[in-house]
This record gives C-alpha cells, sequence and structure tokens, in this order.
C-alpha cells in the first residue's frame, strides 16, 4: 500500500517516541522506601531546620541528601512522587508526562512569549523524569570557567553515576547516525563516553537495560532517613526576611501550602550556618525571589510585593537552546531510541538523533510529546486544539497504516547560546507560570551555528551509512519542506523556510528542555551561590548558569547538587570538601 509522504511525516511525529513495544503495564518500577517522604498534609504548622532546600528536583534532591549527611533537612516539592508512575518509569511510554496538561501533571506546560511551546517539571526528581535520558558531562573548560574544583567535580560526578547512569544499547538506527557523522567527517570515534569531547560519541542514559527511567529522585537513597524530612505537594509562597537597619536582608524561613491550601511556615535553626537553598529550575527560582521581595521594583510594585531587596537582574539572562529537527520517514522499521548518540562539531553544534518503530495493535493511544492535545509538532495547530479538532485528528491517526509510523529525526542544537532574555512575573500566585521570552536567533553567531548544524544534519541523511533508512525518491528539499509546514510552534510562516536555511531555523524552532538563567553567577549570586544583598540564602540550580553545560544539562545539574553539598559541609565543618568521611557513598 502507497504511502504519501504527509502521512508518513505527521504520522510519525505523533508517535515516533512512543512505541507498544514495552506495554506500562509489563513492568512495574520498584518505589523506593523512603520513610521520610511524605504529603504536607500532614506537616506541622510550624518547624526548624538546619537547611531548606525549596525543590526537589534535579539539584535539590542530590543537594539534600548531601546535607542531611551531618544537618537537618526539609526539601520541599511542589509536585508529587515519581514512583509508580509508568508515564515516567518507563522508557515505552515517554512523552506521556509531557502531553498531560491536568493539573496534578508532573509536567506544566508554558509557551514563551516567542511562541514556543515548552514544559516545566512539577514532580519530585524535576526534569530528570520528564527528558529524553541522555547523560553526558560538561567540559573540563566548563568547570574550570564557572570556578569549580576538578577532582571535587569528578567525584561528585560519579557519586551520580553509581545510581543513574548506564550504557546504552545502540541499535540501528542510532549506529546509522554515528556511522554517518563518522563518515561526513565529524572525528574522531570517541566510542562510549560520559565526557564531552569533540567528535562523534556515545554518551550515557538513566534509562537501564529494563527501559525504566532513572532520576535524580532516586539520590535520595544517598540521605540519612533520620536527619531529612520531604514533603511532597508543598507550593512555597514566600521566603521570610528578617531585616534589621544597617545590616543585610537575612533569610529565615518560609512559607508553605499544602494541596488543601493550609498554610505551613518552616523556620532556620538559630546558627550563623542555617540557610535557605532555592533549587527550583529555571523558571522556579526567580519567580520565587521576586515573589519574596527580591527582584526589579518596579516590578515587584505593580504586583504590590513588599520590597526587600532591589535586585534588577533577577529574571534576565534567560535562554534556551535552540532545537531544529528533520523527520526522515524510513522504508524499514527501526527501533525505539532516545538521545544516544551524538556528534560535537568544531563550530557550536550538536547533532543528535531519535527513532521509532511500528505501533502494533491498534489501541487508542494519547500518542506521547507529539499528541494533538499538546505536542510541539502536532498537525493541529495549538489555536485550533478544540476537542472536536483533538478527536478528529487522534482518530485519523489511528487509522493510518503501520507503516506511516516508521522514522526518526535527526536535530541540531546550537551551544550557549549567545541570545537572552528575561522573565516576568504574571501574578502573586506562585502555581502560574511567569512569562519568559528566550529571543531565539537574536544574536547571529547563534543564527550562524544553527545553519551550520543543518547543513550536517542534511550530509548524514545523504550519506551512505544512512541509505537504508530513507525513502530514495525524498530528497533532503522535500524532508525540509514536510518539517517547515507543520506547526511545531505559534511563529508565522514563511513560504521559502526550506529553500533558506535561516528561515529555516527561525520557522521550524523549537525546544529541547535546556533553558536556563534567571539568577546567574556574577549577577544575581557569587561563585559560591549565595544571593548578592542578602544572607543566608542560596540558588543552586539551571537558574545559575550562563549557558548551558555540554551537550546535555542534567548529568551537570545533578552533580552541582552533590557539589555543592560537599562545599557547604566543607564550610561549616572546617575541612576540605574532597577530605570528608561524608563524601563516602552509603
Amino acid at each position: 500500500m502507497a504511502v504519501s509522504c504527509w502521512t508518513l511525516f505527521f504520522a510519525a511525529l505523533s508517535g515516533i517516541l512512543f512505541s507498544t513495544q514495552l506495554s506500562a503495564s509489563q513492568k512495574e518500577f520498584t518505589v523506593p522506601n523512603y520513610t521520610f517522604m511524605r504529603n504536607a498534609t500532614t506537616a506541622p504548622d510550624i518547624s526548624n531546620y538546619d537547611y531548606i532546600i525549596i525543590g526537589g528536583g534535579t539539584a535539590g534532591c542530590p543537594l539534600a541528601a548531601t546535607l542531611s549527611q551531618n544537618y537537618s533537612v526539609l526539601l520541599l516539592e511542589r509536585g508529587g512522587s515519581p514512583y509508580g508512575n509508568p508515564n515516567i518509569s518507563n522508557l515505552a511510554a515517554f512523552g506521556a508526562a509531557l502531553s498531560d496538561t491536568s493539573p496534578t501533571s508532573p509536567a506544566q506546560r508554558f509557551i514563551s512569549e516567542d511562541g514556543v511551546i515548552n514544559s516545566r517539571a512539577r514532580v519530585l526528581g524535576g526534569g530528570s523524569c520528564l527528558n529524553a535520558g541522555f547523560y553526558t558531562r560538561a567540559s573540563p573548560e566548563y568547570a574550570r570557567e564557572a570556578g569549580w574544583d576538578g577532582r571535587a567535580v569528578n567525584e561528585s560526578y560519579e557519586w551520580v553515576e553509581k545510581i543513574v547512569a548506564f550504557e546504552p544499547e545502540v541499535k540501528q538506527w542510532q549506529s546509522a547516525v554515528r556511522e554517518g557523522l563518522l563518515e561526513i567527517g565529524v572525528v574522531p570515534n570517541n566510542g562510549f563516553t560520559y565526557d564531552h569531547i569533540g567528535g562523534t560519541k556515545v554518551g550515557g542514559t538513566i534509562f537501564d537495560d529494563q527501559g525504566f527511567r532513572h532520576t535524580a529522585a532516586d539520590l535520595l537513597q544517598y540521605a540519612n532517613p533520620s536527619a531529612i524530612t520531604l514533603l511532597l505537594h508543598a507550593t512555597v509562597h514566600r521566603i521570610l526576611f528578617r531585616v534589621k537597619d544597617g545590616s543585610k536582608p537575612m533569610a529565615h524561613g518560609v512559607v508553605f501550602r499544602d494541596s488543601l491550601g493550609r498554610k505551613h511556615r518552616a523556620y532556620l535553626k538559630h546558627h550563623p550556618r542555617s540557610e535557605i537553598i532555592v533549587s527550583a529550575g529555571a523558571l522556579g527560582s526567580p519567580q520565587l525571589l521576586m515573589l519574596s521581595g527580591v527582584g526589579p521594583a518596579e516590578q515587584l510594585r505593580a504586583h504590590n510585593i513588599r520590597i526587600t531587596l532591589d535586585q534588577p537582574l533577577v529574571g534576565q539572562g534567560m535562554s534556551d537552546n535552540p532545537m531544529n529537527a528533520i523527520f526522515i520517514p524510513s522504508p524499514e522499521p527501526v527501533e525505539v531510541s532516545l538521545i544516544q548518540v551524538v556528534g560535537i562539531t568544531s563550530f557550536g553544534s550538536y547533532i543528535e538523533a531519535a527513532s521509532g518503530e511500528n505501533f502494533a495493535g491498534g489501541s487508542p493511544r494519547d500518542y506521547g510529546m507529539f499528541s494533538p492535545k499538546i505536542g510541539q509538532l502536532s498537525r493541529v495547530p495549538p489555536k485550533q486544539r478544540t476537542p472536536e479538532a483533538l478527536a478528529k485528528a487522534t482518530e485519523a491517526m489511528q487509522s493510518l497504516d503501520q507503516a506511516a509510523f516508521r522514522g526518526g529525526f535527526i536535530l541540531e542544537k546550537i551551544m550557549g547560546p549567545i541570545s537572552t532574555g528575561h522573565l516576568e512575573l504574571r501574578s502573586r500566585d506562585p502555581n502560574q507560570n511567569p512569562s519568559v521570552t528566550f529571543n531565539y536567533f537574536q544574536e547571529p553567531q547563534d543564527l550562524e551555528r544553527c545553519v551550520q548544524g543543518l547543513s550536517v544534519v542534511e550530509k548524514i541523511i545523504e550519506s551512505k551509512a544512512f541509505a537504508p533508512f530513507r525513502y530514495p525518491n525524498m530528497p533532503v528539499s522535500v524532508l525540509l519542506n514536510m518539517t517547515a509546514n507543520s506547526p511545531v510552534n505559534l511563529l508565522p510562516k514563511h513560504t521559502n523556510s526550506s529553500l533558506s536555511l535561516q528561515q529555516f531555523c527561525r520557522d521550524t524552532v523549537m525546544t529541547i528542555w535546556h533553558y536556563h538563567g534567571g539568577c546567574q553567577v556574577g549577577r544575581v549570586v557569587d561563585r559560591d551561590y549565595k544571593v548578592l544583598g542578602v544572607d543566608a540564602l542560596r540558588v543552586i540550580d539551571g537558574s545559575t548558569f550562563n549557558y548551558s553545560p555540554g551537550t546535555n544539562p542534567q548529568a551537570t545539574v545533578m552533580m552541582l547538587g552533590r557539589y555543592m553539598g560537599l562545599q557547604i559541609l566543607s564550610q561549616r565543618l572546617g575541612a576540605p570538601a574532597a577530605d570528608q568521611t561524608y563524601q563516602k557513598t552509603v
């Protein structure tokens, strides 16, 4: 049966990363016995701790586990537990959580002012519960520029990797991309490595050989259960400051609400080294600082927020690494694979790939991250996603020939980026997304890197190594045109998108969820991640990054949580971090 190019394209966009090979009911993820984890509704009205960490995400979990070895820690997470949720745990269900727009979803959708559909985590473990699982370290140069100690960085990565990182099984699609990269000169072949090295490599994954996801929440296995309290569905509304004449404001507590709306207060114990640490992510951390009165005075006044510190740089420097992809329909079935192979080019573009295989059985599906309900690559434009339109689109997808679901993507993501934007409050409600603008491709060098990266993708598609996975009657120009005409974002389209790679970059820009900034080092926090202008408050997460580390930031964010936990303990205990006994694994 002949299948049209458009049918192939839109069907595969709907399901490429969501396979029936392993059904959610076939596997069960073992739930850790976290005796210290409970719902915030059980919390007392008032409590006291040595450290209060806001955000049980990719940085917050390893940070809390480390600090709990010596001190009492309260970890506040606004979402729920990832355990027992097959949409998080199973590789086969990748994308289902991202397409869930319910109020209890582990993913909270937002659309940037640029018109790009995006998502932020709302679950213990943060973005490591939602992403494609690629695990790779930052470069040594990145660590040096950040002022980190190389030995402690390596030890912190290794601490993380013992729990969450694995070597993937590379099958036919990923192998063809790897061989294509090498054929066109993205060399050398660095084999499997966690390290960031120029050339082509296979990186790590947080999915084990059974297809189970291991997240930052798993790092809480290292925690001292008698010293840590983890509260789920605990939304922090503001940080409390004590202000005395002639001295800097000092953070000393937080106000949070549980899922029933009941208010709780948690305070720091009276010790000069006790601290509140914000690890709420690139949107949540600057948002919470502003809600607590630390931010641009004019914006705070507009929302009737009492000013603790006029800090105009909070919310500035927001960046999102733009991603552009080309879909390639395959005449042959391909494996389900997320990001495994990466080409690290010399000009600042990273080449990666993902693939899917036939659907079986024909049972109704939500089509994961490419669902008509939410997906960036759905054929139903976001403004037209009425219930009737969604039902019609889903019905059409279910009636397609199985051959329509074969194929995969080769994508490029630029390093940095150089282009930056800003974040602003919409309201005083911490549950409402702030307004964020990333200004994709505002800087010419970002656009040039995208064009160069897409040129590499074109060469891979045309390589001998990739020949088995493309239709001979589909030139690259046709593939570009198919992607350019898909409503991947809310930006206006141009007729020359498939002819001009510059226009293609602008028109088809998407996120790969590597956004960062808003509380950057040197602007909002110092090199110890202490908030400038106030005492007893730090921010430790991706909001402090000036540019994204490596090809994927999650390994470095987890490492940073561990690394800074060690630094804080060493400063408090008065010994070098690398010499402390609490660094040993448990």
